[in-house]
C-alpha cells in the first residue's frame, strides 16, 4: 500500500478518520490541519468508536513538510493551497463537508463515504 497523507482544515474529523481508516487496512498514515482545532471533535470521536476504533489519544497537527516529502499520496479535504506541492506525488482532492457541525448520522454517513474512498486507495 502506499504511504497516505491526509489534510484537511483543523484535522479534527475528516482527516483523522481517513488515517485511521486506512492504518486499519494495513495502510501507513499520516494527517494534518492548515488551521489545527484544540481536539477532535467529540462526534467524530463516538463514530469512529462505533467501529471499534479509539481515537482519543490523537491530537491535531498542522501541515509538515517533511509528512509531504513522506507520503506518495497526498489527500486533501478542504485545505485549499495550504499543502506543499512536490514533484513525484499523487495529489487527490476529496471534496467532503467539515463534520464540525454535523448530527451523529451525518457523521456516520461521512465516515461511511471516507471509509470507501480509502478502501479505492
Amino acid at each position: 500500500m502506499k504511504k497516505a497523507y491526509f489534510v484537511c482544515i483543523g484535522n479534527a474529523g475528516r482527516s483523522q478518520m481517513a488515517q485511521a481508516l486506512y492504518e486499519r487496512l494495513g495502510g501507513e498514515a499520516r494527517s494534518a490541519g492548515s488551521r489545527p482545532e484544540q481536539e477532535l471533535h467529540p462526534q467524530v470521536l463516538e463514530a469512529m468508536q462505533e467501529l471499534g476504533i479509539d481515537l482519543s489519544d490523537r491530537h491535531p497537527k498542522p501541515i509538515a513538510e517533511e509528512d509531504v516529502r513522506w507520503a506518495d499520496v497526498v489527500v486533501s479535504m478542504g485545505c485549499g493551497d495550504a499543502c506543499p506541492v512536490f514533484p513525484g506525488k499523487t495529489y487527490l482532492d476529496w471534496n467532503l463537508a467539515d463534520p464540525v457541525a454535523m448530527s451523529r448520522d451525518e457523521v456516520r454517513e461521512l465516515r461511511a463515504e471516507i471509509e470507501r474512498r480509502v478502501a479505492e486507495l
